[in-house]
């Protein structure tokens, strides 16, 4: 049995996710049900969800909550309740399950005290630093007792960025623990005041600020970075606990996410390119039929350009906003997508000058409530995918995989998984220099921009005059990521021992 503990997943139904992690667990779990392993996934149910947005008269973004479809809720049986010890009180936790098969998704929901419910009340967001400090520990504390009353034999408890760490210190099994580490950057590496670690659980650290990265890196027997990137990086960062560290790039769950007529072609192995543009072009009809219910347009022949991703300022969403204001509105087509967190005022800016590209060019088409539907329909139906972080920031990423699988190619920085998919004009575009270590500025190097856009440019005039080349670079990169990205390949180097095919 495989239990994995994470802050949010993303099912295609229900709120219960914020970005890439929730989406990655969520494939994760639809891989793990396709090959029967047993396996469940404990998470909160979020009352309010994350966060989707309106915008008022002057443009500003107006963050409201997700209330959960009643037929999500409707989906869940209950398992029952359980009583957990939270600051000094007893909180009562209902136990819901959404099972598919072999694999099973556990839905924490705490009912009573009101204090203890408020704190799954939205996915990442908090009042403060002790609200936030309480949340993952109640879900330390909540997983601790399922696993005792449900769950006494297994075989890996895998926890899922640093904020499911606080297990060890609910559930004391010495040698169960492996810690996935999602993030370069800070924000995946919380810490607290040893206090509220000693108030809770007991126990009197040296340090006065404890990070959860450690405490679980620490009690766990290994750890995994997410790309070799990623791990390169995080050798760096975490030179004492290097014994301890591999990696496992990331993939995604290729019957999720792939275009089922696609898909059905490819395992057939029909095909060839003629073919193949004809798919595209079938795709890409359906597409215009979706852009239209955001946005009165016709899409015509223009390539269509996507960026689509959560809005902070290291995946440089100022890339899109120049291309936009400097390419011919009658050569590309922009779909953006991406929200930013409703206390993350760069982000929100962000937002802004979306919306007002939306309102103001005929070429530019904005998705701020950017969801799981929204992006199977946009990465598989694009042109080029703009994949463009600050490089040694990105740990991993997967639209670049997601796009792939269907025949859309990506032009990326140099950073994460894209280095060992992506080879530069031959299944899709690189642009930039490496980072060389975790201390590289969010923003990227000095004439990064101008090495995007000449490469973006380039691809655009291979798209318009030389089309048998740059639908071959298309048919690549699907023929060479499906071996490669595919969710059985990450399930099976994560549990070589349970799965043997």
């Amino acid at each position: 049995m495989i239990v994995s503990i994470t802050p949010d997943l993303a099912l295609d139904e229900g709120y219960t996710y914020a970005g890439g992690l929730g989406v990655l667990e969520g494939d994760k779990f639809y891989g793990a049900a396709r090959l029967g392993i047993p396996y469940k996934v404990l998470t909160f149910l979020y009352r309010g969800g994350y966060v989707d947005y309106d915008f008022d008269g002057s443009g500003n973004p107006i963050p409201k909550p997700q209330p959960q479809p009643p037929e999500f809720l409707e989906r869940l049986s209950r398992e029952g309740t359980m009583a957990v010890r939270l600051r000094g009180a007893d909180v009562k936790v209902e136990v819901l399950s959404y099972g598919l098969g072999s694999a099973e998704a556990i839905f924490f929901r705490p009912i009573e005290p009101e204090w203890a419910a408020g704190l799954a009340d939205r996915v990442y967001i908090w009042g403060g630093e002790e609200e936030k400090f309480y949340t993952y520990a109640l879900l330390a504390r909540a997983s601790a007792e399922y696993l005792r009353r449900y769950a006494p034999e297994v075989d890996y408890i895998d926890l899922q960025e640093a904020y499911a760490a606080m297990l060890p210190l609910a559930l004391k099994i010495p040698g169960r623990y492996r810690l996935v580490v999602h993030t370069a950057g800070p924000w995946g590496h919380p810490s607290f005041p040893r206090e509220l670690f000693e108030r809770e659980f007991g126990y009197s650290f040296i340090g006065r600020e404890i990070f959860l990265t450690e405490i679980g890196l620490a009690a766990s027997r290994e750890a995994f970075a997410v790309s070799a990137k990623h791990f390169d990086i995080m050798s760096k960062v975490l030179p004492h606990f290097m014994d301890k560290l591999r990696y496992v790039t990331n993939g995604v769950c290729v019957e999720r996410w792939m275009d089922p007529k696609l898909r059905g072609d490819y395992e057939r192995g029909n095909l060839h390119l003629d073919h193949f543009i004809e798919a595209r072009a079938s795709i890409r009809k359906g597409f215009a039929e979706f852009i239209r219910r955001h946005k009165d347009v016709d899409i015509g022949d223009r390539m269509v350009l996507a960026w689509c991703r959560r809005l902070v300022p290291y995946k440089r969403p100022e890339f899109a906003i120049r291309a936009i204001e400097e390419l011919p509105r009658d050569e590309a087509f922009f779909v953006l997508g991406g929200k930013a967190h409703p206390q993350d005022g760069n982000g929100l800016e962000y937002m802004r000058a979306f919306r007002r590209l939306h309102l103001e060019r005929e070429n530019v088409v904005y998705i701020p409530n950017y969801d799981i539907g929204a992006a199977k329909a946009v990465l598989k139906s694009a042109d080029l995918l703009l994949f463009t972080p600050s490089p040694g920031w990105e740990a991993c990423g997967t639209s670049y995989m997601k796009a792939a699988i269907n025949g859309v190619p990506s032009l990326a920085s140099q950073d994460g998984g894209a280095l060992e998919l992506i080879v530069d004009g031959v299944n899709g575009w690189l642009f930039g220099a490496q980072a060389k270590g975790p201390g590289s500025p969010p923003g990227g190097a000095a004439g990064d921009y101008d090495a995007f856009k000449g490469r973006l440019l380039e691809i655009a005039s291979a798209y318009r005059g030389e089309v048998e080349r740059y639908y071959k670079i298309s048919l690549n990169a699907l023929t060479s990521s499906i071996p490669r990205v595919g969710m059985d390949r990450v399930l099976r180097e994560y549990y070589h021992d349970l799965i043997k095919r």
